[in-house]
């Protein structure tokens, strides 16, 4: 319990493990190195509330500045780790120092993936990951009028949502058929293309970049089919890669993220990774994964947390996400990839109402659009061995959920 715990990644997993440890009992050294120079914050918000001026700068914090001093962990800001010498079990920082660790955990999440654009590294790009990126976005929107969003995802929907609401006139420009076609069913993206297009923005599917020109005054995004749409201010929401170089670099098994057992250990039994950067194994899907979530990165360290203080703890949560564009809630439990049915709870047309995904009859997820109570009871009802759940109880309104959850 007095071993010297090294935590690389200051984000949510980083900041709830450091939290998490002390709450087990863990008495020994922590250190939590963050290469950005603010102290762990949240992120959610900097695509929302806080890129419109919403949400207080003050309640971005995960926890209060007397928070680390007071649980005696030693918060390192500003510093990159470089190299990891599993040998002799030490991390070096891009400030000098050699950190020594008898456990190192890796939560160094993931960065935005920039598309190999002719013209992208215009000053008038901006990609959204940190509060920096925020702020930066933020100053851009007071004088820009046309902003073009590349990316029909979270990301990019939440921030074309943003900039609508500031009555900026917003492109959206995605590259497949569909908004969020890796994560919804179709009923929900077609939900989303028309409270989007109600707001008066242009969404293009099926569609690729092949420049952004600037002559001075504004930049210009052109189609491979020869469209082209004037920009003030352009928004990267491609997707992002994970930060595994450093652990390919020490020889940790590496495919999608730094792959990892239900224990969230690496390759190296000495070694761990969680949050965005995990490859865990998935009990929904049966097979390994990386997940980009809040829900993901706290209950991984949770878990680690117990397994590292003496109580091995498997990680099998159901996985949840959220969105919100508007005044609407998305709320996600469960994986749909690979069902081969759905049914909707409540009116499709409505502004309430949610699908329920089906693999062989077995529930796999939800999706529920202003709909809290058929989320949670999602949750609780794929958290058990078998769902239980037939698609006709699923989609009559009548039926109560609450039964399915006993």
């Amino acid at each position: 319990m007095s071993e010297a715990i090294v935590i690389l990644g200051a984000g949510q997993a980083g900041a709830q493990l450091a939290d998490s440890l002390r709450r087990e009992g863990f008495a020994g050294p922590i250190t939590l190195v963050g290469d950005e120079f603010e102290p762990p914050y949240q992120r959610p918000p900097l695509s929302k509330t806080y890129l419109m001026g919403t949400f207080d700068a003050a309640r971005l914090p995960l926890r209060a500045d007397a928070f680390y001093t007071e649980r005696d962990i030693d918060l390192r800001l500003g510093a990159r780790a470089e190299a990891i010498d599993r040998t002799a079990k030490t991390v070096q920082l891009s400030d000098g120092d050699a950190l020594k660790y008898e456990t190192l955990i890796l939560a160094t999440g993931t960065r935005v993936r920039v598309p190999p654009i002719p013209g992208v590294e215009s000053s008038r790009v901006f990609s959204l990951r940190s509060v920096a990126h925020s702020e930066a976005i933020k100053t851009a929107l007071e004088t820009a009028q046309n902003v073009v969003v590349i990316g029909g995802g979270f990301i990019g929907l939440e921030t074309a949502s943003a900039a609508n609401t500031m009555g900026k006139s917003v492109v959206v420009i995605e590259a497949v058929d569909r908004l969020m076609q890796r994560a919804v069913g179709a009923p929900v993206s077609k939900f989303f293309h028309d409270l989007h297009a109600q707001n008066g923005v242009e969404l293009i599917y099926s569609a690729r970049v092949a420049e952004i020109s600037d002559d001075g005054n504004q930049s210009r995004v052109q189609l491979e089919d020869g469209r082209a749409y004037p920009a003030d201010l352009i928004i990267l929401g491609a997707g992002v890669i994970p930060n595994q170089e450093i652990a390919e670099t020490c020889g940790l098994a590496c495919s999608n993220g730094i792959d990892v057992d239900v224990f969230c250990q690496t390759s190296d039994p000495d070694i761990y990774a969680i949050g965005d950067i995990s490859n865990h194994p998935c009990a929904l899907t049966g097979r390994q994964l990386r997940l980009e979530s809040v829900q993901n990165a706290t209950d991984q360290a949770r878990a680690l947390a117990k397994t590292l203080t003496g109580n091995r703890t498997r990680y099998e949560v159901v996985p949840w996400f959220w969105s919100d564009q508007y005044d609407v809630k998305l709320q996600m439990a469960g994986l749909s990839e690979g069902h081969d049915a759905f049914v909707i709870r409540g009116e499709e047309n409505s502004r309430s109402f949610s699908l329920f995904y089906f693999r062989s009859g077995r529930l796999l997820a939800v999706d529920s659009i202003n709909a809290p109570a058929d989320h949670m009871a999602a949750r609780k009802i794929l958290a058990k061995d078998d769902p239980g759940l037939s698609p006709e109880q699923a989609g009559d309104k009548a039926f109560d959920l609450k039964t399915a959850m006993r």
